[in-house]
This record gives structure tokens, sequence and C-alpha cells, in this order.
């Protein structure tokens, strides 16, 4: 189980220290450019707070007692794979693009996902719950329908994701998962085998980009189930 976190919030509703996820979310949600990060102890949290957003968040991040934080990302080529590639560390959010995110019951179990607007926190698109299935699958699902929505809309924007292995199966068209395929998770399944298709079948100029939480904060697509 994960430890307890703090969060900052510098550019918000209520700027502040906070104890838990969901009080923060409720600082920073549909708030344009709010600005905020989560610490793994209340002093630092604390310290952060105190010496402002511009040396702890961003772009504006200075190196600190464990120096600078290293942002790692990868990008779509004009093919429509993910490419290899890394963020700089001063890396700024391209507010300019949808975020997804899973929420899940139980890994396996029920799964639902949605897509949001970075800026507002807007809903775009949701999905769920699907009876059975893993957050990895979710997190995929969600990366492929928010490509699905932006070729629909005509959009080249930006799609975020706080999964590492996603992004991976993106790139590879592929996914590699140990959920058994049975009566219990065939909606999943179908839906990964659908995606994985559409993926060979189809080519965007999206970037597909990590999210990067330990320098944002959580993803604005979060379900706040920490």
């Amino acid at each position: 189980m994960a430890g307890q976190k703090y969060y900052v919030v510098w550019v918000g509703k209520q700027p502040g220290v906070y104890a838990s996820w969901a009080d923060c979310q409720k600082q920073v949600n549909k708030y344009t450019d709010a600005k905020y990060k989560s610490y793994p102890t209340k002093s630092e949290a604390e310290r952060a707070y105190a010496e402002g957003w511009q040396r702890n968040w961003g772009s504006g991040a200075t190196a600190g007692k464990s120096g600078t934080r290293q942002a790692s990302g990868g990008q779509t080529g004009g093919n429509g794979r993910l490419t290899a590639g890394a963020a700089p560390a001063s890396a700024e959010i391209d507010y300019d693009s949808i975020s997804v995110d899973v929420g899940t019951s139980g890994n396996p179990g029920p799964v639902e996902y949605k897509g949001v607007d970075t800026r507002t926190g807007a809903v775009l698109f949701e999905r769920g719950p699907i009876p059975k299935g893993t957050n990895n699958l979710g997190e995929f699902l969600a990366i492929v329908h928010g490509l699905q929505y932006l070729q629909e809309q005509g959009s080249n924007k930006t799609v975020y994701s706080d999964s590492a292995n996603a992004l991976k199966w993106i790139g590879q068209q592929a996914v590699s998962s140990t959920l058994v395929r049975d009566s219990s998770t065939a909606q999943i399944w179908k839906l990964v085998d659908e995606a994985v298709q559409w993926l060979k079948a189809n080519r965007y100029e999206n970037r597909v980009l990590k999210w990067e939480t330990k320098l944002w904060g959580e993803i604005k697509a979060d379900y706040g189930r920490k």
C-alpha cells in the first residue's frame, strides 16, 4: 500500500497544503492553469508551498536537495508509432490536450476510464464499468479511445497518460497481459483486440505523452482512488 502523500496547491480555488487527493482535487478541478504537486512528507510539502510554485513546478522548478527532476516521455512519429524520447526536465504541460485515466475496483476487477480536457477538466468521453479487467488494460483502452475521439474531431491534440505500460503497448501495437481469457473477461478482451486492430489500421499525428505526476501532480482525469 502506498504511503501517505501531501498535496500542495499553489494556484487553485484555495491554495494550501492538503493531506488527501480528494481535498486537493476540490481545489484544482476545472480551475484553469491550476498548479499543484504531491510530496511524500508534510515537511517537504510545507517547504515547497512556502517557496512558491516558481521554484517547484514545471519549467520554473529549480534543483533541490535531490537535484533536478528528470521527466521521461515519448511521442508519436509520422507513422503513428510511439517513438522513444525524453522530455526535458523543464517540460511544460501542453494544455491544448486531453488526459486519460482508468478507475478500477480490484486488479483484476471492474474497470472504467475517461478522457478529459487537460485545461478545464471537462469530461470528453467515459466508458464502463467493464465487468472484469486490469488497470493496465484499462489505461491502454483509454489512450486508444482518446486517439479515436480526436480523429473523429479532426484534432491533432496531444494525449496524456500516466501509465508507462500502456504507452509502451501503444508503441508496440500489442499488449502483454496475464489476464486470463474466459467468459468473465470476454468484454474487455474484445475491446482490447479491437483497439489493437484500430492501431494497426490507422495513422495519427497526435503526440502520446507520459504525464509526469512527480512534476505536475495527479493527471486531470484521475479518479481520486489513491
